[in-house]
């Protein structure tokens, strides 16, 4: 037996693996992201967030990228909303839980030991054969145990379960990553939505003081009888539109308001001290694109989707594995008496060691059919991953066109604007010299603001798909320096 355990001992350590060993899938071979090369963006320098923005290919994000917006109130608030946000909270406390099931299943590696301790009041049947050696019937019985099992990991069951443990504690780490990238992005995208919806409100309020302006204008007139009652119900149906268009602007802000404060972890009484304004944030003009090889080092959705991967590969060794024979090592000893006194006595002491060898022979095919669902569910995972590669691309070339189209559009909203401002202008001198009456230059004033107002929906535009754009590429979070142990430990494999 002296030279059988430690035998048996090393062919444990040293047993075989079943099932395959992951690899990762290899990057895609794409080298773009759209059919055609991605060429500097349109726009119009004269009005606010109307630079043309260029590419920088293969160039890092930084992890905190809306910093480059150069808004202070932007940037308190997504760092506020990192510190307060309980989803993140939520997010961490999983991958918590998910490091200490790794480290509770590398404990099966181990002997199982345990010991304790019993007493018994005992009497025997005068008919059958005493327990004790002096055959006294009614008797005291105390005992101290100590007990070890171990059973070896001969297929690498065990070895294949830390792996898909290790593998699922990594999706948690990465699904981590996609909710602080989530979080920050749509911190900053809310922030947009705000600064444009004040501009639009202001804008509004506007072109109604305008419009009410010609309504008085016409009263007059059609009392004089310059005008018909047509074209004064006419007037009064634009202004009450532009009214109507108010109040729903104003409830979107005041819901923009509370989505912001509860994204920074308060309740809605609680509000957030900052508030956004268009001409407040600066346009990154300078926007860093990873290949798409690098891509799927870098979106956290596809980092999951591999995880997922790793673990059902690991999972099909598992299954292997139970289908084959185990050993396990037995080992127990301990003392036995009537009284407390004889427990650590001569003669009390017994002990028994031993070895096991189990085999499935009948199981109704379970194992086979829980072997081949294992193998099925790797096929499905893996279909999956490539399924989340190809939305990934998907994603950022969809960023990649919106950010385009962003600039012409907004090149030819200021267009629109300049003219009618000119039209606008030219109106008031026109005024001036008594060529136009007063009516046509609130008109042309009108049209001014409606163009503006169509302009500041295209400066928030290309502000929010810019903040979408660094979202698409992953965030940065790889260059975060505020990782916790377990971040960091999850993400190495260790």
């Amino acid at each position: 037996m002296r030279r059988v355990l430690p035998l048996l001992s090393a062919i444990g350590l040293l047993g075989c693996t079943m099932g395959p060993d992951f690899k990762p899938p290899a990057p895609p071979a794409a080298n773009a992201y759209t059919k055609a090369p991605l060429t500097q963006t349109s726009g119009d320098a004269s009005v606010m967030g109307g630079a043309p923005q260029a590419y920088a290919m293969d160039r890092d994000i930084p992890a905190e990228w809306w910093t480059l917006f150069r808004s202070p109130e932007l940037d308190a608030l997504v760092r506020a909303s990192i510190a307060g946000n309980p989803n993140l909270v939520a997010a961490q406390a999983s991958l918590n839980a998910a490091m200490e099931n790794v480290k509770a299943q590398i404990g099966a590696y181990y002997p199982q030991i345990s010991g304790g301790v019993a007493a018994s009041r005992q009497g025997n049947s005068g008919v059958l054969s005493p327990t004790l050696a002096s055959s006294t019937l009614l008797f005291n019985l105390y005992q101290a145990q100590i007990g070890a099992s171990w059973t070896l990991d001969l297929w690498g069951a065990n070895k294949r379960q830390v792996e898909a443990l290790r593998a699922e504690a990594e999706a948690q780490h990465y699904q981590l990553e996609a909710t602080y990238v989530a979080l920050t992005a749509n911190v900053v995208a809310a922030a947009v939505q705000e600064a444009s919806l004040r501009d639009q409100i202001a804008v509004n309020r506007q072109m109604l003081a305008a419009e009410k302006q010609i309504l008085v204008i016409e009263q007059r007139q059609k009392e004089l009888g310059q005008i018909a009652g047509a074209d004064l119900a006419a007037q009064e149906v634009i202004v009450a539109q532009t009214e109507e268009a108010l109040p729903p602007l104003e409830k979107q802000l005041a819901q923009q308001r509370d989505l912001l404060t509860a994204l920074a972890g308060r309740l809605p009484a609680d509000e957030i001290p900052q508030s956004f304004a268009l001409d407040k944030l600066t346009l990154p003009l300078e926007l860093p694109v990873s290949l798409p090889a690098k891509l799927v080092e870098q979106r956290p959705d596809i980092k999951v989707a591999e995880a997922n991967l790793h673990a059902a590969s690991a999972e099909v060794g598992v299954a292997i594995a139970n289908m084959l024979p185990n050993i396990t090592l037995t080992a127990s000893g301990g003392t036995v008496g009537t009284g407390l006194g004889q427990l650590f006595g001569p003669g009390a002491g017994f002990w028994s060691i031993g070895a096991g060898l189990t085999q499935p022979v009948f199981d109704g095919g379970q194992l086979l059919h829980k072997s081949r669902a294992a193998k099925e569910t790797l096929n499905q995972v893996s279909a999956q991953y490539q399924a989340a590669v190809i939305a990934a691309l998907q994603n950022v070339a969809d960023a990649l066109h919106a950010v385009q189209s962003d600039g012409d559009g907004l090149r030819t909203a200021a267009a629109a604007a300049a003219a009618a401002e000119k039209s606008f202008t030219i109106a008031q001198k026109q005024m001036e010299l008594g060529q136009i009456d007063r009516l046509s230059l609130l008109n042309a004033q009108q049209a001014a603001l409606q163009t503006r107002l169509a302009l500041s929906q295209a400066e928030a535009t290309r502000f929010a798909d810019t903040a979408a754009l660094f979202q698409a590429l992953g965030g940065g979070w790889w260059n975060r320096t505020d990782e916790t142990a377990a971040n960091k430990e999850a993400r190495s494999g260790n």
